[in-house]
């Protein structure tokens, strides 16, 4: 019999088109294995967000892989250390693993490398991205900086290559080694139970992703104009299966590319937005904590006033509709609309001077597609910290966005207490219609001359 094959599993918890699994599976007995790591991340060990759907990930990926006459092993603790006591434990011939451009992942990578029996070889495979990281480079050689014309580089590359079939049988191992039951890591809320709001939001899996890819087929011609407005259900929703492997970015080209229109070109280079940020966190790993661009350290607010405005914009208490709609909107489902996403963040940083990094965590935190590269490279676009951002002089209006994007049944759907509001009035309430809903936390003309002072002052 031929000796075992693992495959590590990651933020690829998927069947088809999953390249470790396919080598595998032509190999030898495949023993999938999810190591649950908690220290590696540091700061950006996952929130509960990322527990809550990690764990109905896992369960079902475990109940397709019985299907096929195999399980997930689960082991929890640091990952170069498990998987080569499994290696020992198994006889495995090769480790079988989806490259992770993360900094914790890639020095796990390295661990694993040299903690290996004699016998058994790590073996990396592309699988999670349109262009792997490093492979898209400038006329030069270097990394591309600047999204456009990255973008435009990558295209040139489509379509992707094409997509592996999911295995119709798995040869088991003689002996299955020992696993750690899902339930006991107690990746999902109890007590309280606050999930409630991403359950009724989410169906999660790889048959959810399809199913969902599926839906999006039908409506991606719009994209261009219904992204922008959080009334509608014009979004993917395909940020979190993408995001943990549900399904490939590859899979999802492949099945929209023959789509015309405005719609799916806009969509398109969201896909290739993805490319973007794995490439700028693999040439500048600590990116999500660290600005790129200097003379901003001066420019963020602190003490207790400050901790007090973040608290209210946490909590969706700022008084201003459209950003507190998407911060209840974040904290109910553990996702936000896009649009939405980047008007809560500009009136954090800007409105308010409050450092992007703390904005990043708390994102991080509440996100079920929360990833360190799109989260990063995002934060640090909206603050004009980035190597390609907004500049920060250019401070968005929360009211103004709100009315142009026609926002009025968002706002009623978070923020219950001003349902009763007109569209002309919902979403800058006049004082005597607000309610128990807060003033204001600042006026939008004080907080612009306020940041383009504090920017003045940083820069000089």
């Amino acid at each position: 019999m031929s000796a075992a094959q693992i495959v590590w599993l990651r933020r690829d918890l998927r069947l088809a088109d999953q390249p470790a699994l396919h080598a595998a599976a032509q190999a030898g007995p495949v023993v999938p294995v999810f190591v649950l790591d908690d220290a590696a991340a540091g700061d950006h060990a996952y929130g509960g967000a990322s527990w809550w759907w990690l764990h109905h990930s896992l369960d079902s990926l475990g109940a397709s892989l019985a299907k096929l006459g195999s399980q997930i092993v689960l082991r929890r603790g640091d990952a170069a250390t498990e998987l080569a006591k499994l290696a020992e434990e198994t006889g495995a011939s090769a480790i079988h693993v989806i490259r992770h451009y993360e900094p914790w992942w890639r020095k796990a990578q390295g661990a694993l490398k040299e903690a290996l029996p004699e016998g058994c070889e790590l073996v990396l495979h592309d699988g999670n991205y349109l262009a792997e990281p490093g492979s898209v480079t400038t006329g030069s050689g270097g990394a591309y900086k600047i999204y456009t014309p990255f973008s435009k580089a990558v295209l040139e590359r489509m379509p992707p290559r094409d997509a592996l079939p999911a295995p119709e049988a798995l040869s088991a191992p003689q002996t299955w080694p020992a696993s750690d039951s899902l339930a006991d890591w107690n990746l999902l809320p109890i007590k309280p139970d606050w999930a409630g709001g991403m359950r009724a939001f989410w169906q999660v899996g790889e048959g959810a992703a399809h199913a969902r890819l599926e839906e999006w087929a039908e409506s991606v011609g719009g994209y261009h104009t219904g992204r922008n407005l959080p009334s509608q259900d014009g979004s993917s929703r395909l940020s979190p299966h993408l995001h943990w492997g549900e399904i490939s970015p590859v899979q999802v080209w492949h099945r929209l590319a023959d789509t015309r229109g405005q719609g799916w070109q806009t969509y398109a280079k969201e896909l290739i937005w993805r490319d973007y940020a794995q490439n700028i966190i693999a040439e500048y790993p600590d990116y999500p904590r660290k600005s790129y661009r200097t003379g901003f350290e001066g420019l963020w607010r602190s003490g207790a006033e400050a901790d007090a405005d973040f608290a209210a914009w946490t909590r969706g208490q700022t008084g201003y509709p459209i950003v507190d709609a998407g911060m209840r909107q974040l904290w109910q489902t553990g996702w936000m609309h896009n649009r939405v996403r980047m008007i809560a963040a500009s009136f954090l940083v800007k409105h308010l001077l409050i450092d992007w990094r703390r904005g990043e965590q708390w994102y991080w935190d509440c996100l079920v597609d929360a990833d360190y590269g799109n989260n990063g490279v995002n934060w640090q676009w909206i603050s004009g910290t980035g190597v390609d951002s907004n500049m920060f002089v250019r401070i968005m209006a929360p009211l103004t966005q709100s009315e142009k994007f026609a926002a009025a049944d968002y706002i009623r759907e978070f923020l219950p207490e001003l349902a009763a509001l007109s569209d002309a009035d919902i979403h800058d309430p006049p004082e005597s219609r607000r309610g128990s809903y807060p003033p204001p936390i600042i006026g939008h003309r004080e907080a612009r001359e306020r940041a383009l002072a504090a920017y003045r002052s940083a820069k000089s």
